[in-house]
């Protein structure tokens, strides 16, 4: 059975770009995969805390750990284990500030572990989840995948290294641009995404 890992990450909630057209994505996954199985994590509405001293002191450590550090790696296996698990992962991004929000990085500080998601080797890190395949639905206020812009979408180069820095090489991109130009720019270039999340759906349909 297929095994979507569908993660939310904008704070616009029901108003959000990403989160509507990922929306629609999964929901063409589900017809494309019958019988799939979808974990959803919205991490804007149940933001996951931050690293700090006491949790990186623990990490990956038994024993005498404080309540804290045992909870922090049970909440980290929990999050590694659902990455593993699944065959598709499904990433709604919302560009904040030219970089993807605080709650996304906070889950990557989570599963991006050494031994887990990725090693070192001799001639250099290697990623370790393989074999998946990663959607990715990126909302951007204004146009950055052209023009003089572009070299401050930090959103881009960021997720493509971080992700393939853990094995997930396999990425096909749906990009919401330009929404802060008007309601009618803003319609169309979701209508476009809708349309691409479609295209990729009915291509897995028939891969299937």
């Amino acid at each position: 059975m297929t095994q979507i890992l569908y993660l939310k990450s904008s704070p616009r909630g029901d108003a959000s770009h990403s989160s509507r057209v990922a929306d629609h994505t999964v929901d063409e996954l589900r017809k494309a995969y019958p019988g799939a199985s979808v974990k959803v994590r919205d991490l804007a509405r149940e933001p996951l805390l931050h690293i700090d001293e006491e949790y990186l002191a623990g990490l990956g450590k038994s024993g005498d750990l404080s309540e804290k550090q045992q909870k922090c790696n049970a909440f980290a296996d929990e999050l590694i284990a659902e990455l593993q698990a699944a065959d598709i992962v499904v990433m709604a991004v919302a560009m904040i500030n030219f970089s993807i929000p605080s709650t996304l990085k906070a889950w990557i500080d989570h599963v991006a572990q050494s031994g887990r998601t990725f090693r070192y080797e001799q001639d250099g890190p290697k990623g370790l989840l393989t074999g998946k395949r990663v959607i990715l639905v990126k909302a951007k206020g204004g146009i950055y995948s052209e023009g003089p812009a572009k070299a401050i979408d930090f959103v881009t180069p960021y997720l493509a290294h971080m992700l393939g820095f853990m094995g997930l090489t396999d990425i096909e991109t749906i990009v919401v641009e330009g929404t802060v130009f008007g309601e009618e720019q803003a319609n169309q270039a979701v209508a476009q995404a809708l349309a691409h999340a479609q295209r990729i759906a009915g291509a897995a349909e028939q891969a299937a």
